[in-house]
């Protein structure tokens, strides 16, 4: 019964240890992972859907990435939104509008590259700010060009009136193509 009662304390020495060693940067990372999964479910799901238990699974959804972004929590939390977003549409009715879809695409992103910074750096890590700062005006501009990208192609996509024109169909697919040859490439290079 002794070692039980001392290895229970040296566990609650080493959580205090690693508590009172935890930086800021990591931290905020951390806190942003968690508001940006949950700002992207509450885009994603319909109004009708929010109910408290609802919000704490939510919570819930949003802190797994949080505190694990290197294991699959990001991909589970992002497959939670899309389907969100699908319930929503075909399930709810809701309509597919641009702005929403752009905000949630935004938030996917963003969840994502910072899931992916956050999983390169320890609790404890001492970072500089200048780090996080270019890392986030990067994904910045991605979200940025992604955004126009998108809002011209749904414009042209828009051109045909109802019966919409096949061939701006044919563009965005020869852009999505492109894109993809050109990701692969860039992969490859490494």
């Amino acid at each position: 019964m002794n070692d039980l009662v001392e290895g229970l304390n040296e566990r609650v020495r080493a959580l205090r240890l690693g508590v009172r060693r935890i930086s800021l940067t990591p931290l905020l990372l951390r806190a942003g992972i968690f508001l940006t999964v949950l700002v992207g479910l509450l885009v994603a799901y319909p109004v009708q859907m929010f109910t408290p238990r609802s919000l704490v699974a939510f919570a819930v959804v949003a802190v797994l990435p949080a505190v694990g972004p290197r294991r699959r929590w990001a991909t589970f939390a992002a497959l939670v939104t899309v389907g969100g977003w699908l319930l929503a549409t075909l399930g709810f009715g809701r309509p597919p509008v641009l702005w929403r879809l752009l905000t949630m695409a935004a938030l996917l992103y963003l969840a994502h590259t910072l899931c992916a910074l956050a999983a390169l750096l320890p609790y404890d890590a001492a970072v500089d700010p200048e780090l996080v700062v270019r890392w986030l005006i990067r994904a910045g501009g991605v979200v940025l060009a992604s955004a126009v990208l998108g809002v011209v192609l749904a414009w042209l996509g828009g051109l045909g009136g109802d019966r919409g024109f096949q061939a701006v169909t044919l563009v965005g697919l020869l852009v999505a193509v492109a894109l993809s040859a050109l990701l692969g490439w860039l992969l490859r290079r490494r």
